[in-house]
């Protein structure tokens, strides 16, 4: 397979340098790197609020709770409206799907792997990596304590979990939904993006 012209989906555990390996990949391939990019598209084209976007950013809520501002909870062709978090993952599907159209491209996080399990070019990836090794990265990064860091990295792979499992399959990291896996650590990013293009050549 042509590596240039696949798509890639990356999701990631908190700290295992997702964003770091995708960059790199677009980089060595010449494409285009979606990551927080996607949250500008998703705003500009469905018109909510970017920051909204931000603060809801891989983030399920129960589906009981209706956004708090103007217009809240009006009836919308005889429907109430979505919630807020439902409307915001709809917006980012429909910017997914978009840009996937666009032509080859590294996009991270945010169900991607999910919304596009259909595209032909599409090639799935699941970065992870030991705990301990993903807090210490963590602490250096962000400057944080050993504590801060732990609780970091906890929460943030908790809240990426259940956004995937709420709004997509339910099985966030499971080998099940990605064409390939690999664990970082120990390794460096140049390594990792090398080795999911080497897997892309390879794949028929």
């Amino acid at each position: 397979m042509d590596a240039q012209k696949a798509i890639i989906t990356i999701g990631r555990e908190y700290g295992s340098g997702g964003h770091e390996i995708g960059l790199l990949l677009a980089q060595m391939l010449g494409i285009p790197l979606y990551d927080k990019e996607l949250l500008t598209l998703a705003a500009k084209n469905s018109g909510i609020c970017e920051d909204l976007f931000e603060s809801n950013d891989e983030k399920a809520l129960p589906s009981y709770l209706f956004p708090i501002f103007p217009g809240a909870g009006t009836l919308a062709g005889g429907e109430m409206e979505l919630p807020l978090n439902h409307r915001i993952f709809l917006a980012q599907f429909d910017a997914i799907a978009k840009i996937a159209l666009q032509g080859p491209c590294v996009l991270v996080g945010r169900c991607a792997n999910y919304v596009l399990k259909a595209q032909p070019n599409l090639i799935s990836v699941f970065i992870y990596g030991e705990v301990a090794a993903r807090i210490e990265r963590i602490m250096q990064v962000e400057s944080l304590t050993y504590d801060q860091a732990k609780d970091r990295v906890r929460k943030v792979d908790k809240q990426r979990q259940g956004y995937y499992n709420f709004f997509a399959d339910g099985n966030w990291g499971h080998r099940s939904n990605y064409h390939l896996m690999l664990n970082t650590t120990g390794v460096t990013h140049e390594a990792a993006a090398e080795s999911i293009i080497a897997y892309i050549r390879g794949k028929a």
